[in-house]
């Protein structure tokens, strides 16, 4: 049913459902409150971890004590705010890219070209993806498991006392969040574990199936660091991350191309079926104006290069190459996220990165501009679709959900410039490149080392280190521009090495090194030889995780459709656990494991925790049920104790971030 009719509330202080007062209400709240929430969320996540958890499930259950006045309608105005606190979360958490441009020395420009920049791609994301919404959402009726779990939780939470206790558990969550994360910023203690509210709060979300698997592979990374130092993969004191990021992301392609290639089977199947099926009328809530959403397309896409090509000064054909992959990437991941619930936009940037060094392109920084609007306008889009599918099975009026995700766009492109400003100004380690770490703690006193360690494990930056460390593997770093023959200081450090040690210099000495026009002749081969053992080093290692990837996941594919599989996996305690031990330790997704390449160990133990306390605590919660023969009711996954009070670890992790922060840009320590 549409929200266009003014249904009368429960209580005479709620405006009419409908009217404009209502949406009046629901922005306020959303805006005020659920959209700066999220958006504090997702980028306090992306600096500490490198992903972030999607607030609709926190949004969706605040919104609906807003409109539990409206009984079981009021289902659409939640399901309004978290569209809109979605957006802005998804926006918000761009703000790494921010952090990319500083890691990479881009002279970051004002904060308004910044906005404008992300605002354009935010729009044509949303157009884009849109245009995809009748074939994906309506069409072939995809899953969009969060969609799904998002749609369940509003339906559920008329309930008065389902509704309280929800909130309950994500304010106690929240409550530990703030106490935990303003103790680990002051007792020091606390701060040498490592421990993280939002990583282990991450983890009772995710659970021990994917906790696991990243403390095994980072136990793996651990003891492999000898045996890569030997072989020349890394340099003494460099982390295992440093190449375990490229090994990782290879996983995930390796996986996303089995994924990939069963999901399109599973696509033209669905077609097939649904062209079969006669169309039938249209319902009003879904109606949408397709000649104002293809001139939206095309001016907000028309924005995006003139944005980038006169803002930000890239070439017109790079920027253009990426508006069309774009509408690739949108229904390729639109696909993913719709039947696995993964939106793999990592993969769709760093695959971005190598068609745009395929044509010619030799700047890092001109590859994170161009990049950027694949990652944003598909991390958007998908968010659209996810929150469509949601409308879909709830009867929510399309066009008026499209409006709420415009004001979030537009609220979360300001947001991540502000965001960026308060994070990395109160917490000036964030600027450091983390993918030179040895470099940067060899230039510090040795008393100064230890703290900018500890630092640096607590802002993991795991996003901006796949970024940064992607665009300078495979497209490397322009040098400085010298005066005459003078060397920079990469170019000098070089030469010196080669002269000391020339039998292990990249390139022979030359016969003649005493003009400085030679020495910088020389200089310069040697950095480009370097560049290319480097990218040499980098592809052998994606093409080593891309062939672990497929393996593991072709296993698992295999396995996991047997029948006989499947029934002894429900047979009892023996099935169970044998699936466990394969998700978890023998065979587990490559979605889950890479999280091990892209953090160091600690933040990976931490994680893991988590998700084995949330595991077992939910394995004894279920045995005490069945023995008492008590139950809350049946509710989705997502409103499970240890999801909502993980959910608010990282709220509460956030807030207390940001508070502290606040206070160091104020003077108050």
């Amino acid at each position: 049913m549409s929200d266009s009719y003014h249904l009368k509330p429960r209580f005479k202080w709620l405006p009419p459902m409908g009217s404009w007062k209502f949406h009046v209400l629901l922005g306020a709240v959303a805006i005020f409150i659920l959209g700066p929430l999220g958006g504090v969320t997702a980028t306090y996540m992306n600096f500490s971890l490198g992903f972030f958890v999607g607030g609709q499930v926190l949004a969706g259950i605040l919104g609906s004590a807003v409109t539990f006045g409206y009984g079981a309608e009021g289902k659409h105005g939640a399901n309004y705010m978290q569209t809109l606190a979605a957006s802005v979360a998804s926006m918000a958490g761009m703000a790494v890219l921010i952090q990319a441009m500083h890691w990479l020395g881009f002279p970051v420009p004002e904060w308004w070209k910044l906005a404008l920049y992300y605002l354009c791609i935010g729009m044509f994301g949303v157009g884009v993806g849109m245009l995809y919404t009748p074939l994906l959402v309506d069409k072939m009726r995809l899953t969009y498991p969060s969609g799904l779990a998002v749609a369940n939780i509003l339906r559920a939470l008329t309930d008065k006392e389902l509704l309280k206790r929800s909130i309950g558990k994500l304010a106690t969550g929240t409550g530990i969040g703030v106490l935990g994360g303003v103790a680990v910023e002051k007792i020091a203690a606390i701060q040498a574990t490592g421990i993280s509210m939002s990583t282990f709060g991450a983890g009772m979300i995710v659970g021990a199936r994917i906790g696991i698997p990243a403390i095994i592979v980072g136990l793996i990374g651990e003891e492999l660091v000898p045996m890569l130092v030997q072989s020349g993969w890394l340099v003494e004191g460099q982390p295992f991350r440093k190449i375990g990021f490229i090994i990782a992301l290879g996983s995930i392609l390796g996986a996303a191309i089995v994924d990939i290639t069963l999901v399109g089977f599973a696509f033209a199947k669905k077609l097939r079926e649904k062209d079969q099926a006669p169309a039938g009328p249209q319902e009003d809530w879904k109606r949408v104006n397709l000649g104002r959403l293809f001139a939206w397309v095309i001016f907000w896409g028309a924005a995006v290069f003139l944005v980038g090509t006169q803002v930000f000064d890239q070439n017109p054909l790079y920027i253009l190459i990426s508006i069309g992959l774009v509408f690739v990437f949108m229904l390729i991941n639109g696909i993913s996220l719709g039947i696995s619930d993964s939106n793999p936009i990592s993969s769709a940037f760093v695959l971005t990165v190598f068609l745009l060094a395929a044509v010619g392109l030799v700047s890092a920084t001109a590859g994170l501009i161009c990049a950027s609007i694949l990652l944003i306008s598909v991390s958007i889009g998908g968010d659209m679709q996810q929150d469509r599918s949601t409308g879909w099975r709830l009867g929510t009026n399309r066009v008026i959900q499209f409006r709420y995700q415009v004001v979030g766009v537009t609220m979360g492109a300001v947001l991540a410039v502000g965001m960026a400003s308060l994070f990395m100004g109160s917490n000036p380690i964030l600027l450091v490149d983390q993918t030179h770490k040895t470099e940067y703690l060899a230039t510090l006193p040795e008393a100064e080392r230890a703290k900018a360690d500890a630092e640096m494990k607590r802002w993991q930056s795991a996003m901006t280190y796949k970024f940064a460390g992607a665009l300078d593997d495979f497209i490397g770093r322009p040098e400085p521009e010298t005066i005459g023959d003078e060397l920079t200081p990469h170019q000098k450090d070089l030469l010196e090495a080669a002269i000391a040690h020339p039998e292990t210099a990249l390139l022979p000495l030359p016969a003649d090194l005493s003009t400085p026009k030679a020495k910088k002749d020389y200089a310069r081969a040697l950095l480009e030889a370097k560049r290319e053992k480097k990218k040499g080093i980098s592809t052998e290692a994606l093409l080593i995780g891309i062939g672990i990837g497929f393996a593991i996941e072709a296993l698992r594919k295999i396995i996991k459709s047997r029948a006989a599989y499947k029934r002894f996996k429900e047979s009892g305690t023996a099935g169970f656990a044998t699936d466990f031990a394969l998700d978890a330790i023998f065979l587990p997704s490559p979605y889950a494991a890479s999280f091990g390449g892209f953090v160091d160990f600690t933040t990976s133990l931490w994680f893991g925790i988590g998700g084995i306390f949330s595991s077992y605590s939910d394995t004894v919660a279920a045995e005490s049920k069945a023995k008492t023969d008590e139950t809350e009711g049946a509710v989705p996954d997502d409103m499970s104790t240890n999801s909502l009070v993980g959910g608010g670890l990282i709220a509460g992790d956030s807030l207390a971030a940001l508070g502290v922060g606040a206070a160091k840009l104020l003077g108050g320590g």
